[in-house]
């Protein structure tokens, strides 16, 4: 499973891969067909579920985090 730090930003996360930011925030998302149920710190139900083309945005004691799903198995994560 690979490991992505905040300075890796803006990045196409997939699958099984994970999103530690500098407060310790962690990102990650299992695929549900099309949707992506994502996972904020070590929570294994998920704090939102994407379809393509949606967007959230996670805030962390640095910033604000904008994920946006597509209709690869990856999620678009950059810094707001």
């Amino acid at each position: 499973m690979s490991q992505y730090t905040q300075n890796d930003l803006p990045l196409d996360l997939h699958h099984g891969e994970v999103l530690s930011l500098a407060d310790q925030t962690t990102i990650r998302f299992e695929s549900n067909g099309e949707a992506k149920d994502v996972m904020v710190n070590d929570s294994f139900a998920p704090t939102v579920t994407l379809f393509p083309g949606n967007e959230y945005v996670v805030r962390a004691s640095d910033g604000e985090y904008r994920l946006t799903c597509t209709f690869e198995d990856c999620m678009r994560v950059e810094k707001m």
